[in-house]
């Protein structure tokens, strides 16, 4: 058990999607405001949706999230075991950012209480830096078949002396039998440590709940501490899922159509989740090839396992339609994997990803890709070349990680000055790059939607909006609505710091 100065509390829930991550970094954030010195923490995480610190760590996109709720930069500490499935029965291991190697549900367990010490000494460093530490747990603590190796729920909880708030969703029904269930079935044990229920995603009028929670309360001996309402105003990261709806519609009379293909195994859906609140785009993440024929774009996102996504695409008829598409004249790019689809071929001669060996591309691109053993993980710096789509220049700030060493095969042109094009490469109307949250920058952002508006005849936006700034509104949101609808006097109390004094004034939401 840690005897650290730091306060925690934990997040736990009574299954995955239930909103963990997200009540997560609503206390990051309420705990920042409030003048502490705050770090999020998750011992475990299973997703393909990762980010690299400044020294080349990976780690959960949802930790990082959770990192700049607490306005910290990324740490591969709050996340020092990442899980991304690579193949059914099959993930990749990340230990304190680093790969090793791909394992299944047996060999990962087998090997438990290696990672257990890797997560002990990461959580001991990181609360000696801290005032407060929100651990985040995985799944749900009553999952009685792994409860005697699993490191991240309540022996999490009781290594960190933390108490245990268990979130759980109203909105998939039966919210009493799951938090009910879920209490029963933790060990007893660690019964104690639960101090907390937190209801999430409420619809309507909370006093038809309160009889329900009153019952409840007289079945269990711990309270609930919160009843979230269900929210679509607040814009937020999600671990588990695409957190976009399945269109979006602009706001603009003019505007343009960029569809999104559906990765089986996508990965960094964030890279263009700053596309879909530009006034004048419509986002399409078409279920069909055919659906492609009403957009002046077609992006290709990230994927975890690129030969294998790629013969499923081709298998359904995507590669043809997009061929098709680009032939008569649309916009066509590629994000990571996206990008060495859009080769003429992507080689895996060690079989990295499976058994196949090579697979045919999309063949809009001259360049052909290999996958070898070392993993690139760095952030870059990249300013863009001037170009007929970016005719201004721009700085990307952005993350590349990725397996295949990408090499131009035919004349093309860098997208970023100072760039052999191993970073990305434009030709015709195509382009791709490694570079992950390339769409963040607002002026890349604007001038690419603005070369895709003169494509159609319109008029160019000089301004659309401002992402960063958009992301602090939406956290400001989130506390303010949490603060609203939590008793965070007892979670003080429960955290040992009763009768601290909250400084931060909130507005009405």
């Amino acid at each position: 058990m840690s005897d650290l100065k730091a306060k925690t509390v934990m997040i736990q829930g009574t299954g995955s999607g239930v909103g963990k991550s997200i009540i997560t970094a609503a206390l990051c954030r309420i705990f920042k405001e409030e003048g502490l010195r705050v770090a999020p923490f998750k011992a475990q995480n299973m997703a393909l949706n990762s980010f690299v610190t400044i020294e080349g760590h990976e780690m959960g996109r949802a930790q990082a999230y959770q990192a700049e709720a607490c306005g910290l930069a990324p740490d591969v500490r709050m996340n020092p075991v990442l899980l991304k499935p690579s193949a059914d029965n099959l993930s990749q291991v990340i230990v304190m950012g680093k790969p090793w190697g791909n394992r299944n549900a047996a060999s990962y367990y087998k090997d438990s209480q290696v990672y257990w010490e890797v997560v002990k000494q990461a959580y001991q460093s990181l609360a000696s830096e801290y005032d407060v530490i929100v651990i985040e747990g995985a799944g749900s603590p009553a999952e009685i078949n792994l409860q005697d190796r699993e490191i991240v729920n309540m022996r999490m909880a009781a290594y960190a002396n933390a108490p245990v708030l268990i979130v759980a969703d109203i909105d998939r029904g039966g919210v009493f039998a799951w938090i009910k269930g879920t209490y029963d079935l933790v060990a007893e044990i660690h019964r104690c440590r639960i101090k907390g229920f937190i209801i999430n995603k409420f619809r309507g009028d909370k006093k038809l709940l309160d009889p329900g929670i009153d019952s409840f309360e007289r079945l269990v001996p711990v309270k609930v501490l919160g009843v979230i309402p269900f929210f679509k105003t607040i814009q937020v990261d999600e671990e588990d899922s695409m957190f976009y709806r399945t269109s979006s519609e602009p706001v603009a009379c003019e505007f343009v159509t960029i569809g999104i293909v559906p990765m089986p195994r996508l990965s960094n859906f964030t890279d263009f989740a700053p596309l879909f609140y530009e006034p004048d785009v419509r986002i399409l993440v078409a279920s069909n090839p055919e659906d492609m024929e009403q957009c002046d774009c077609i992006i290709l996102p990230g994927s975890k396992s690129t030969i294998s996504d790629a013969l499923a695409l081709e298998k359904r008829g995507w590669f043809a339609t997009i061929r098709s598409l680009y032939e008569r004249g649309r916009f066509v790019a590629g994000i990571c994997g996206g990008f060495q689809m859009m080769g003429s071929s992507v080689h895996d001669p060690n079989q990295l990803e499976g058994l196949q060996k090579s697979v045919a591309g999309i063949g809009i691109l001259p360049v052909e890709t290999t996958m070898e053993q070392t993993k690139v993980l760095k952030q870059v710096s990249l300013t863009l070349r001037k170009s007929e789509i970016f005719d201004v220049p721009c700085k990307i700030y952005g993350y590349e990680i990725h397996m295949g060493t990408t090499m131009i095969t035919d004349l093309s042109f860098p997208l970023f000055e100072n760039d052999d094009g191993s970073a990305g490469i434009f030709k015709g109307h195509a382009m791709g790059t490694y570079v992950h949250g390339f769409f963040d920058e607002d002026r890349a952002r604007r001038a690419f939607i603005n070369f895709l508006r003169k494509q159609k005849g319109y008029v160019a936006i000089e301004q659309g909006f401002v992402y960063r700034a958009f992301r602090d509104e939406q956290f400001s949101k989130l506390s303010t609505l949490v603060r609203q609808n939590c008793n965070l006097e007892e979670i003080y109390r429960i955290m040992g710091m009763e009768g601290r004094k909250q400084v931060f004034e909130y507005p009405p939401l």
